[in-house]
């Protein structure tokens, strides 16, 4: 198989959280190395998009096969369905089980964290997510080998985090924070459970 270049076929990663700015964050970064999103608000969104019809009994599925879905990342707390829930949900389903899952949460609970690697989670990540963070995912991602871009490779050698403005909805309101202090400031307020 030959090398593939990211622009011809852009890997495909489901984000899923119920708050638009850590939606917002998540797919920013994805995009920045050139990685395609769907982003969704709920666990049962996600489900509906991987194509289970009826998520609650699990009566239907069909893959949507013009839109194969390459990793998800996933909050874990939720209304409704947790991320946990959701990972459980999709190793249960045969044809699901081998889209590596990687969970998010502003709580560092070890007990939690532990319990989702158990479950299957390739990996856990504190939330605020950083480029760091997404540079993790990318073994993940690539199951063929892949052509590496110069652009690439700078972002994700990159420690900072984009924070949005919350007012503001159009994607050129973001600001790129190096200084760990003052982005656990800005992320300060409780999002547990």
């Amino acid at each position: 198989m030959g090398v593939i270049s990211i622009s011809e076929t852009p890997l495909h990663v489901l984000a899923v959280d119920d708050s638009n700015i850590d939606r917002k964050l998540i797919e920013r970064l994805l995009k920045t190395l050139s990685y395609q999103v769907t982003a969704v608000d709920s666990g049962s969104k996600a489900l509906e998009f991987l194509g289970l019809q009826d998520v609650e009994n699990f009566q239907s599925f069909s893959p949507n096969p013009e839109l194969e879905v390459n990793l998800i990342i996933t909050d874990y707390c939720m209304p409704g369905m947790t991320g946990f829930e959701l990972l459980r949900k999709i190793k249960e389903t045969k044809s699901l089980k081998d889209i590596p899952v990687v969970i998010m949460s502003s709580d560092n609970i070890p007990a939690r964290i532990s319990r989702c690697l158990e479950e299957g989670a390739e990996e856990f990540f504190l939330k605020p997510v950083r480029m760091s963070d997404v540079d993790k995912l990318k073994p993940f991602l690539s199951k063929s080998e892949r052509k590496t871009t110069g652009d690439e490779e700078c972002v994700s050698n990159d420690n900072s985090i984009a924070i949005y403005d919350d007012d503001v909805n159009d994607d050129d309101d973001v600001e790129v924070w190096s200084d760990e202090d003052e982005q656990r400031q800005m992320f300060s307020e409780d999002q547990s459970c």
